[in-house]
């Protein structure tokens, strides 16, 4: 009967341990829901201490916009926008927030004025091109490293930019005939002479030669 007993107990713990390991599991979602209610709380509560406070008003937009609620998100950004008109990453997410809605005009519109804003400078025009490439809005970002050129035709920091964007798009002949430009207006930039070097170009730094990466042989390369 002790044995059975012991048994019995040990078949209740073992449930309620699984039951317990199981539970956070289970209501994952909650928990994000749970931390996105207290950010937005924080965030409302900065805001009211600050109201000009252009990144709050932008993150607070990003939940508004996460969540559906188009003209909320709308406002946010706006307002942010308005405290720091440099505030590209509020720019293109107001864009991004038209083209969820299917609203494409305002999209190309709003995407245009952004553009003829920061059309005063080759810094700009990349900073805004950063901005809509991590909303996935390539084709802005394009138009943008099209601006930055005729802005700055030799500039190797706006050759260098073009070019990661083309690699992080796995496009290497356009990434390696930017990076090559770049190098070329620039030779003292060993993080661009790495990339060529990556996608096996020969350069040379003043003082140090980068050789293209070795060949992995394919029968060490089946063998992993």
């Amino acid at each position: 009967m002790a044995r059975i007993s012991g048994f019995m107990a040990f078949l209740f713990i073992s449930a309620l341990f699984i039951t317990g390991c199981g539970e956070p599991n289970k209501p994952g979602e909650q928990v994000g829901v749970i931390d996105t209610e207290q950010r937005k709380a924080q965030l409302l509560r900065q805001i009211d201490t600050k109201f000009e406070n252009p990144k709050a008003h932008y993150e607070l937009g990003r939940i508004y916009h996460t969540d559906g609620l188009w003209s909320k998100a709308e406002t946010a950004y706006r307002v942010a926008v308005a405290f720091d008109p440099v505030l590209w990453d509020a720019e293109a997410a107001l864009v991004k927030l038209f083209q969820d809605k299917g609203d494409l005009l305002k999209a190309r519109s709003s995407a245009q004025n952004a553009m003829d804003r920061a059309s005063y400078s080759a810094a700009a025009s990349l900073g805004l091109a950063k901005a809509f490439q991590k909303e996935y809005l390539d084709e802005y970002a394009l138009k943008c490293h099209s601006q930055a050129l005729s802005l700055a035709p030799n500039s190797a920091e706006v050759y260098k930019h073009i070019g990661y964007y083309y690699l992080s798009k796995r496009d290497l002949g356009r990434a390696e005939a930017n990076l090559r430009q770049s190098f070329s207006l620039d030779p003292y930039q060993p993080e661009v002479a790495g990339e060529l070097g990556r996608l096996g170009v020969i350069v040379e730094v003043p003082g140090v030669n980068i050789k293209p990466a070795p060949e992995v042989p394919a029968s060490v390369s089946k063998s992993n």
